[in-house]
């Protein structure tokens, strides 16, 4: 049976003192960047392991992390959790997923048993939540990443730079020689409103199309509140000839309803998704879609709270996720 790795082999390995390896895991003092980084890739190179009980009992804190989020079955949020997951297992951090249903209880729930098992860390996608929420978790002085549209005050941020993507999108239906365009929205009760729309909508009067507000529906981001808005929208007496939709789970929403109504997409309608989940090149027509990837958010996230763990620095960080815009086969 091999020998545990100890945290002297870690101190040996970097060059520094167990000490140092001691205040780089726990966060109790500021260490250099360099340092930091020699004594991680130690820790990746031999396979060292936290005694998690011991460091439970002598920070007070346990390994664990949340991440809470709205909807698990979606596949953008089960990438971000095994990319979390990667990122921190080697600093003997381990993911907790939680999943809210979009409900404002059962977040604020969540929020209030991570202070109560003294979580190491949250990342969270928060959907219904005000930025008083975070109140008592702050207070406990447990470090939280939010991934969000919006920011919720003093905490830690990944949000998406999409302006340039989605000027890509309107000038591909605009090619199309579409003129009116439509959207299914998240619900209008979804913490600060729908920054999406609202680009949308800045940005398509540059082409000459205006999104009034008879032509935007509004669920849950399901599939079932697709199929419910595409079907609301192809009612009206000026029908929409582009639907945008909030997420990729809309879109194959409205892409069924489509098929049952027997109408083409991209030939009388087309179709832009957002985020690019795993399905969205599966499905026929692949969906053309804006790539907001989990991955990079999971990386972000992860570096923003190992920061915070380590106690380098007191400011809030924003992290800015770039998405690109995928032409495939619904446009």
């Amino acid at each position: 049976m091999p020998e545990r790795v100890t945290m002297a082999d870690v101190a040996r390995v970097a060059g520094v003192s167990s000490a140092t390896v001691s205040y780089v895991l726990s966060g109790k003092r500021p260490v250099a960047p360099e340092t930091r980084a020699a004594v991680e890739s130690a820790i990746s190179d031999l396979g060292f392991s936290v005694n998690a009980t011991a460091r439970s009992l002598r920070t007070g804190r346990s390994s664990l992390v949340a991440l809470i989020v709205s909807d698990i079955a979606n596949p953008f949020f089960a990438q971000l959790a095994a990319t979390l997951q990667e990122e921190l297992r080697g600093l003997g951090l381990h993911v907790v997923v939680c999943n809210t249903g979009a409900r404002r209880d059962e977040e604020r729930a969540l929020l209030a048993e991570a202070v109560q098992q003294r979580f190491a860390g949250v990342v969270i996608t928060p959907f219904r939540l005000r930025a008083q929420d975070f109140q008592p978790i702050a207070d406990a002085g447990i470090p939280v990443v939010v991934s969000a549209d919006v920011s919720f005050g003093p905490l830690d941020l990944v949000t998406p730079d999409a302006r340039a993507a989605t000027r890509r999108a309107l000038e591909q239906v605009a090619a199309a020689q579409r003129r009116r365009i439509a959207v299914i929205a998240g619900p209008r009760d979804a913490t600060g409103g729908d920054p999406r729309l609202e680009l949308l909508r800045s940005l398509a009067l540059q082409y000459g199309m205006p999104l009034p507000h008879e032509l935007v529906v509004r669920g849950e981001h399901t599939r079932q509140a697709g199929a419910t808005g595409f079907e609301e929208l192809m009612r009206r007496q000026h029908r929409p000839d582009a639907v945008f939709c909030s997420n990729d789970v809309i879109a194959v929403g409205a892409m069924d309803k489509a098929h049952e109504m027997g109408i083409d997409i991209p030939g009388d309608v087309a179709l832009v998704g957002h985020d690019d989940a795993s399905f969205a090149s599966l499905v026929r027509p692949r969906l053309t879609t804006i790539r907001y990837p989990a991955a990079d958010v999971g990386r972000a996230a992860a570096r923003l709270l190992t920061e915070r763990l380590h106690g380098g620095r007191d400011v809030h960080r924003t992290v800015h996720i770039r998405a690109e815009f995928v032409a495939r086969a619904t446009v």
